[in-house]
């Protein structure tokens, strides 16, 4: 049975209160919530520098994490787990917070990290992972990081996505841009790109596509930019969308709800060929930290504006596209509204039938 008896945690200059420290949060491995806490606690400069500043959605697991585990869908559904893009009512007076609007209009207060203590107390609230937006609480409208997420589609693996993540560096290189990769902390890569807080989340999104599309061009057979799951085959699908508003991350350092406990780990390049998500974990994730330090420390909000990058050349790449190739937009997710120069939104197999009826 787990203790009843609360602890206190050093979290920076504050303590916070850790209640049902011994509960269980991944049963198959034995960590509790305080072994959550701690690991926190243990990579605090990576995961505050990751969350510095930025609107923050909870992913929160008040129950812990097991097998059958359902996430609930909608706000008045009910689940195991739920995103929590509110910031909670009774949050304690240090949790600052950002007010982000959402594709429908509707505005939102939410969790914008400034210390470590606000880290520790949203673990407190069962939260495992995090999911920043890629803005600063200071203008939510400017986007200072590129976001391009490898997502292996099935039967591919994380070694499909690691050598399309190399080929994406070199692309990335010549058009004046730094990415820096992380492991999902699922079978999936993350490359994100440190920008000059300038560029609305239309113009990031349309350099995202149009990065994917020269990718897909250089690998036709291991890489797509196709939304509908029915055209992607066995390839590297680049979602683009995951650039668009109010569709975020998980962020580096935050834990994934699965069996392994597995963390989404900023790697080095060299790294990139020779790992796996399982090597990453809350039992090995510390000692890595203190052994290399905040690798994606290059991203953090409060960085040396000497390292942003310009759009210019995707969004050069993106005009070529369109002029010369008639390649515009491509389809948002479906809770959007329509979107401007956005093709018509409908699953390639039903707009035939549609043309057959």
């Amino acid at each position: 049975m787990a203790s009843t008896t609360a602890v206190e945690v050093e979290a920076g200059d504050r303590h916070v209160r850790v209640s049902s420290p011994d509960r269980v949060v991944f049963p198959d491995l034995g960590f509790t919530k305080l072994d959550v806490v701690r690991f926190f606690l243990d990579v605090g400069d990576g995961i505050l520098g990751a969350l510095l500043d930025r609107p923050t959605t909870l992913e929160r697991w008040p129950k812990g994490f097991f097998e059958g585990a359902v996430m609930a869908t909608r706000a008045d559904s009910h689940g195991d787990a739920f995103y929590q893009k509110r910031v909670p009512k009774g949050a304690p007076d240090y949790v600052t917070t950002a007010r982000i609007a959402f594709p429908s209009g509707r505005t939102a207060d939410e969790v914008a990290p400034s210390e470590l203590a606000v880290v520790a107390w949203a673990a407190q609230m069962g939260t495992l992972t995090f999911h920043p937006w890629p803005v600063r609480r200071t203008d939510v409208e400017a986007v200072d990081q590129l976001r391009i997420d490898l997502d292996p589609q099935p039967g591919t693996d994380f070694d499909d996505a690691a050598t399309a993540a190399l080929a994406l560096r070199e692309l990335l290189d010549e058009l004046g841009l730094t990415g820096y990769p992380k492991t999902s902390g699922g079978r999936g890569l993350h490359v994100f790109v440190p920008l000059a807080p300038r560029w609305s989340f239309v113009q990031a999104r349309r350099a995202t596509i149009a990065v994917g599309r020269e990718l897909e061009r250089r690998m036709p057979d291991q890489v797509t930019t196709r939304w509908w799951k029915e055209e992607r085959g066995e390839r590297i699908f680049v979602d683009y969308n995951q650039m668009a508003r109010d569709r975020t991350i998980a962020s580096a350092y935050s834990l994934r709800p699965n069996r392994r406990a597995t963390v989404s780990t900023p790697l080095e390049w060299d790294e990139v060929p020779h790992v796996h998500p399982d090597d990453f974990t809350l039992a090995t994730v510390p000692a890595r930290f203190a052994a290399k330090g905040d690798l994606f420390a290059p991203l953090r909000a409060d960085r040396d504006p000497a390292l942003d990058c310009s759009l210019d050349g995707a969004l050069e790449l993106a005009r070529r596209d369109e002029e010369e190739h008639g390649l515009g937009d491509l389809p948002y997710p479906p809770e959007y509204p329509k979107m401007p120069g956005e093709p018509k939104r409908v699953q390639p197999s039903r707009a035939k039938d549609r043309a057959a009826d």
